[in-house]
């Protein structure tokens, strides 16, 4: 019975050591070198709140994009969460030290809190940024 014991530890341990040497190894993917010369794309804030706002009176945010790295900057897409938000921003690369506005307009046409997002996609970073507006919507008082 030791025996039997004894040869079955011996076989796990071996299969144990067959299969630690099978494991994959480091992809180059895994040691990316990282461009020291990339764009770096900085906000000067993420969240606009418009506190309370009246009723069908489009309220407009801004939000300040600002290339701090050493490469033009490119914003690839921009886009609102739903369609009571219209967004305006350029086309053009932003140059290195140079800023751009992304604009936001929300319709402000249901009454009530609001949160709405807008997800901008750079060049800079391969993670989309969402950028906030929110606030709530009054009714007109007479």
């Amino acid at each position: 019975m030791k025996n039997l014991l004894f040869i079955a530890l011996i076989l796990v341990l071996a299969l144990t050591q067959v299969s630690a040497q099978n494991a994959a190894p480091a992809t180059p993917a895994a040691t990316a070198v990282v461009n020291p010369n990339a764009p770096v794309a900085v906000w000067d804030r993420t969240t606009a709140d418009f506190g309370n706002i009246e009723q069908n009176i489009p309220k407009e945010a801004e939000f300040k994009l600002t290339n701090t790295g050493k490469e033009p900057l490119i914003i690839q897409t921009a886009r609102a969460g739903c369609g009571c938000t219209n967004l305006k921003y350029s086309q053009e690369p932003v140059l290195p030290g140079k800023s751009t506005i992304i604009a936001a307009t929300y319709n402000a046409a249901a009454p009530g809190a609001f949160m709405k997002n807008i997800t901008v996609t750079t060049n800079a970073d391969p993670n989309p940024v969402v950028l906030y507006i929110k606030g709530t919507v009054v009714t007109k008082q007479p």
